[in-house]
Parts: structure tokens; sequence; C-alpha cells
């Protein structure tokens, strides 16, 4: 069995609300809360969610990105949320991330080129001829050509522009790659391509990911196993065919309802969940869930979930057995 390269450990994130003329925080936003799991070398965790979970705060908590309110997360044995400024610079070139949007995620005065030879500068990778040799290397592996290191952003389609945002992060040969909702905005056809395209990159370069989506096909597709985010918690964890084919989180099934069957055949019950999501800064007591549940009792509203291991490598947050009474 593999070992962990990532062990996420009570990780949180709050953003202080502040009021009054004096800045008093009165409240924080909790948008990481107390949140752990592990990803072995070479595979990739799918994380999903409703939008404004806290998936994307998780992913740059855990690059620290933005600083980390609380926990720690274990790269390679070494706890990233203590490492200084130029200690941190130095791990940065095993774990990346390729951001959500290609479109605000490059710089539209900068070619392709000068991109990727400022980071490629910044981490010693050898003189002006190895880079450039280098770089055409990576944008034909990416599905470009040696010819667009001459152009700018605004040159290419969407698709395109997240090639480029993937050969950034592939640049400086990194062990732990953070995929940010990567194909999210793009049409469904290059979707497709840009899940395959990280697929055959990951057994090329033993590449392991955080692969963050709200497409529950897009994570079926690519991911070995899926943790589930809600508010700011993990409220179940499995290998992708466990959770599909048997989820036990109230939340995860009515996830899971909510995706279309190809085969008209076949009736699946939706599970409609009543009510909005919590906010973040008014956190509700006990199960974060239970205002939503279906299967909510009293003792939901009193009781704080553990994300406990039910049955063999599948965790789950919820008091009762397989999330019924």
């Amino acid at each position: 069995m593999s070992e962990d390269l990532i062990v996420v450990k009570n990780l949180q994130k709050y953003f202080p609300i502040k009021k009054g003329l004096f800045s008093k925080t009165v409240g924080n936003v909790k948008a990481v809360d107390d949140v752990s799991f592990t990803i072995k070398k070479g595979e990739t965790l799918g994380l999903v969610g409703e939008s404004g979970c806290g998936k994307s705060t998780l992913g740059r908590t855990i690059l620290r990105l933005l600083e980390p309110s609380g926990g720690s997360v274990i790269f390679n044995g070494e706890d990233i949320a203590s490492l200084s400024k130029s200690e941190l610079r130095k791990i940065r070139q095993d774990i990346q991330i390729i951001f959500q949007d290609p479109y605000s995620s490059l710089n539209p005065r900068m070619t392709v080129g000068s991109m990727l030879t400022e980071i490629l500068k910044l981490h010693n990778f050898g003189d002006s001829n190895a880079i450039k040799q280098r770089i055409d290397e990576l944008l034909v592996r990416v599905g470009l050509s040696e010819q667009h290191a001459t152009r700018y952003p605004h040159e290419f389609s969407g698709g395109q522009r997240q090639r480029i945002g993937i050969a950034r992060a592939l640049s400086v040969e990194p062990k732990f790659i953070i995929c940010d909702e990567p194909v999210s905005a793009l049409d469904v056809s290059i979707q497709a391509q840009i899940i395959n395209l990280l697929m055959d990159l990951q057994k090329e370069f033993n590449l392991t990911y955080l692969f963050i989506a709200h497409d529950l096909s897009v994570v079926e597709h690519i991911s070995n196993r899926v943790a589930v985010m809600y508010l700011g918690k993990i409220v179940e964890i499995s290998d992708y065919k466990t959770l599909y084919a048997n989820p036990t989180h109230p939340y995860t099934k009515a996830l899971l309802s909510a995706v279309p069957i190809a085969d008209p055949d076949r009736k699946s019950e939706r599970i409609i969940l009543t009510g909005d999501v919590p906010s973040p800064a008014n956190t509700p007591s006990g199960c974060y869930f239970h205002p939503r549940c279906p299967s909510a009792k009293p003792e939901c509203k009193i009781t704080i979930p553990e994300l406990r291991e039910k049955e063999a490598g599948h965790f789950n947050a919820c008091i009762f057995e397989n999330g019924q009474v």
C-alpha cells in the first residue's frame, strides 16, 4: 500500500468579522472548520460539495495561499503550516495549483513563454537554452505547440488557456497538484479533453491530485476516492465505487440523487432538501446539516458528529448508522 503524501489534520480557516470604529472582531466566518483527511502518493482525491461550502478555500489553505487559522498540513512528513516564507518557497516546487478560471489566472501582459521562463528561472531550472527546451517540451505535452510560446493569453481559447495553466503547474516537476475546479468554466467537450490530459499526466509523472469540483460525474471519472464537504466540514469519504453505489450520509444521498441518469427507463428518487444552506458566519448547533436533513432527530441539534470510519475505508460524519434513524 502506498504511503500518505498529504495528511491534513484538524485544518481550520476562519475569516474574522469586524465591526465598529476600532474594527473589533465580533465573530468568524468558518470557511474550513476542523477538516482532516489523507491523500496517498499517486492517487486522486475528489472533493465535492455545493458552491460556497469551502472547497476552494480548503485547497488554497493547504497550499498556504491563505494562512490557516489552526491545524496542520503534513506534506512528505513536513508541516507546511509551520514553515517560514523562505522554507515555503522551497516546497512550492513540489506543490502546485491549477486555477478554476483560465482567463484571469494568466498575466495578459506576458507571453506564454515569458510566464513559464519566469517560473523556471525562479526555481533554477538551468540556463536559457535548457529553459527554452523545457518550455517547448511542456507546450507539446499539454497539446499545444512550440510556436504558442510567443503568443499572449488573449490569443487562445478557454481550453487552450487551461492547457497553459496545466503546463505552468507541471513546469517545476511537482509531486502534488491541487486542481481547483479546472474544467467548470469550459465547454463539455473540452472538459473531457482536459480531464483525460490530467489522467495521462498523472500516470506519466506519478502525480497526486486533490481534484475540487461540483460536477459529480466528472469527479467519479477521475477520482480514486471522494470526499464530500458541507459548510466547511467533511461529512463522508470513501472510494468512488462505494460512495456512488452506497452513500451513507444524508447529504451525500441528496447530492447523488440530483445527478441525471442517461437511461430513460431508469427512475431515481430525487431527495429535495428544504431550506437554504446556513451561513458559515452563524453555523447551527450540533450537526451543521440538521436544519435541512430529512432524517434529523432532536439529538442532531445537540451532538456534533465526528468523521468516523464506519466500514473499512468508508468515513461518515452522522450519528446514525448509514445516515438513517
